[in-house]
Order: C-alpha cells, then sequence, then structure tokens
C-alpha cells in the first residue's frame, strides 16, 4: 500500500476513533477525574497498528493521544510541573500510544485468526497498567480513607478499562473476523 493511501487511511481511523470517543461522552459518566467507557473508541487505532505495522501504529496511537489530551485533559490534583507532566505521559501519551503496539502483538503472534483480538486485549491491557501507575503516583490523594492507593487505582480505573478492554477485544475479533477491514 503506498504511502498516500496508508496516511489517508489512518486519518479516517483516528477521525473515526475521535467520534467514537465524542458519541460516548452523549452518556454522563460517574467518572470524577477522568475515564469512559466507550462505543470501541481504540478499535480504530488498534486497526491502524495490524494493518499498517507498529511504526505506522505509534504514530496514529500518538495523534490519538493528542487529540484525547485536547478533548478531554483533566488536570492533576498538584500544583507542581514533575507531577502534571507524569498526568500527559502516563494518562495520554503512554496511555493511548500503546495502542500502536497491536501490529506488533498481531505479527508476533503469528497472523492467525486469534491474532487481532489477542492484540487487541494486550494493548488494551497495556493502557490499563498505565493508568494504574498513574492512579498510584498521581490521583491516589482521591482514595477514600483507610483504601491502599493500589486498590484505588485498580478499582476506580478497572470501572472503565475492564469494560473498554472488553468490548475492544469484542469488536475486534469481529471485524477481523467478518473480514470488514482487509489488508
Amino acid at each position: 500500500m503506498n504511502t498516500t493511501k496508508k496516511l489517508t487511511t489512518s486519518a479516517l481511523l483516528i477521525a473515526l476513533a475521535t467520534v467514537l470517543m465524542w458519541v460516548s461522552k452523549l452518556i454522563p459518566a460517574p467518572w470524577l477525574q477522568g475515564g469512559s467507557v466507550t462505543l470501541a473508541s481504540m478499535v480504530p487505532i488498534i486497526a491502524a497498528g495490524i494493518l499498517f505495522g507498529t511504526k505506522w501504529g505509534l504514530c496514529c496511537s500518538l495523534a490519538y493521544a493528542v487529540l484525547q489530551m485536547i478533548f478531554g485533559f483533566y488536570p492533576p490534583p498538584t500544583q507542581t510541573f514533575s507531577y502534571f507532566f507524569l498526568v500527559i505521559v502516563l494518562d495520554y501519551v503512554l496511555a493511548f500510544g500503546v495502542l500502536g503496539l497491536s501490529g506488533f502483538f498481531y505479527r508476533i503472534s503469528g497472523k492467525r485468526s486469534f491474532s487481532a483480538p489477542l492484540s487487541a486485549f494486550l494493548v488494551t491491557l497495556l493502557r490499563y497498567i498505565c493508568h494504574i501507575i498513574s492512579g498510584i503516583l498521581i490521583w491516589g490523594v482521591y482514595a477514600e480513607k483507610g483504601q491502599t492507593v493500589l486498590a484505588y487505582s485498580l478499582i476506580y480505573n478497572g470501572t472503565y478499562m475492564i469494560p473498554e478492554i472488553v468490548i475492544s477485544t469484542a469488536v475486534t475479533a469481529i471485524i477481523f473476523r467478518m473480514k470488514l477491514i482487509k489488508k
């Protein structure tokens, strides 16, 4: 596939992911410090990585991370620049950036029928881990009295990331099983 076609397809996938994220925001979310369950908004980014490879997938996921920051940045509960920087890195750049690794996981699993959903599962799990680390380092100030910061982060981030993992994995399985997306 030539570069122009890859660029155009990638731009459409990023736009689709952004629209799916926005449609999901029409439903009020109970998460005060960020996070939401979306209508498979990560799947187009995961697909870009699978279709075009890791390098191209990482570029798409980083572009999507910037859009996520523009449209839904939650300022950290601290005034220091280092924590502000950590929020940007952990909750946006890394958390959404790992979605581009879908192509890597797809290729190392041998491009079998289960490779696309396995890739979706692994990259969304990595995103969950990024949010857990961020919750421990930054957002733990919101933990209930007597609750460990780790438990708070696992529970808070799990309330939206576990459904996101399930949705993204299932939709990716359906799309690639039905061959709705072809190389």
